[in-house]
């Protein structure tokens, strides 16, 4: 008589899946945990780069136009928009502005100036709405009639938001 070799077959013990189920229950938790933080991110990032590209494009507009044009002009969107006034050369014109950390902001808890701001819708699609505050400041150099120097801080923020939003600055310089 041949002697049949038994094979002990075993499975997974109650204690392993237990184990295994913990692990990838914690797993599944933490992953996500990271959707609403990224989806966060994503909207801010979003709201970051719309009002970057706004004041880049209004900034643009600024640069282009020759020193001696002293405006209001209309712009892009339509916007009637001052530049300066040559006659107060090194005098900070247009809207309010504040040092922090030794960078010019402007300063968007005072009130808009007329001439130096206008609200901007960026997307028409957008299904939020977002609207954008822009305003900037000029400061002019030269003899007292013509400007041989424009110095352009512009800031954006978006302002249909529930949450705080850091506004963008961007400060260029015009020479001739």
């Amino acid at each position: 008589m041949s002697k049949m070799k038994k094979i002990k077959q075993r499975g997974f013990t109650l204690m392993e899946v237990l184990v295994a189920t913990i692990v990838l229950f914690t797993g599944i938790v933490a992953v996500a945990q990271l959707v609403p933080v990224a989806v966060t991110a994503n909207n801010n990032n979003r709201r970051d780069s719309s009002a970057s590209v706004i004041a880049q494009r209004e900034l643009a507009q600024f640069v282009q136009l020759p020193l001696t044009y002293l405006g209001p002009y209309p712009d892009a969107l339509g916007n009637s928009c001052n530049l300066g006034d040559p006659a107060q050369p090194g005098v900070t014109v247009g809207s309010p502005v504040v040092v922090i950390a030794n960078r010019p902001t402007i300063d968007f808890s005072a009130a808009k100036v007329a001439g130096y701001s206008f609200t901007a819708a960026v997307d028409p699609e957008d299904p939020y709405g977002a609207q954008y505050d822009v305003r900037w400041a000029v400061i002019t150099a030269g003899n007292g009639t013509i400007a041989s120097s424009r110095r352009f801080i512009l800031g954006a923020r978006q302002i249909n938001t529930n949450n705080y939003v850091l506004p963008l600055t961007l400060d260029a310089m015009v020479q001739r």
